[in-house]
């Protein structure tokens, strides 16, 4: 695969796992631009500097904790969408590296920003349907399942990125599957008897 390609997968898998949690991808990658394991795109140097390493670290450490807590996970579901989108652009972009700027920001905002929204979409319907069934008590195991996938899909995207994007097409599939059901089930029968 050419570098140009890889880069492509790369953030289409980091930005798939910013539909999961906000920060945590954004901080692996700064975690790993400041240990100079992987090149950043012109204009996101800022990304590997310690004050983003910290303000990252602080921030994926509030949103991690605040996921924990039934009611304000719902409420945090509402503004991690359009945030997530915006998360999966910039960290697509950022990854993205030796394209010319329209074709670099058109994939991250269709690509990146896409996924992210998407996989964003999907986790949220799948808590809201977690909440009314489980009266909120679900949510956290749901919590954890998105924590874990954040994270495995942001180390697998920066070691294996093809199979990060195969892994977040299963997982999405998986996921709408379980959504079908889950709203087939509810829905009250239309028989007449």
């Amino acid at each position: 695969m050419s570098d140009v390609a890889l880069s492509i997968v790369l953030g289409i898998g980091l930005a798939a796992a910013t539909g999961l949690r906000v920060f945590l991808p954004m901080l692996i990658v700064s975690g790993a631009a400041y240990g100079g394991h992987l090149p950043l795109s012109d204009g996101f140097a800022w990304l590997g500097t310690p004050s983003a390493l910290t303000m990252l670290s602080v921030a994926t450490l509030v949103e991690i904790l605040a996921y924990c807590i039934p009611g304000v996970d719902n409420l945090l579901d509402t503004l991690a969408t359009p945030a997530a989108f915006i998360a999966g652009t910039i960290v697509s972009a950022a990854v993205m590296t030796d394209l010319p700027p329209m074709v670099q920001w058109t994939a991250a905002v269709i690509a990146g920003g896409g996924i992210a929204g998407l996989t964003q979409g999907v986790t949220a319907t799948l808590r809201a349907n977690s909440t009314i069934w489980t009266g909120g008590l679900g949510n956290l195991f749901l919590s954890v399942a998105e924590l874990t996938g954040a994270l495995v899909i942001s180390l697998l995207a920066l070691a294996a990125p093809a199979a990060a994007v195969a892994l977040v097409i299963l997982l999405l599939w998986l996921a709408i599957r379980l959504l079908r059901r889950l709203l087939r089930t509810s829905r009250p029968s239309t028989r007449q008897e």
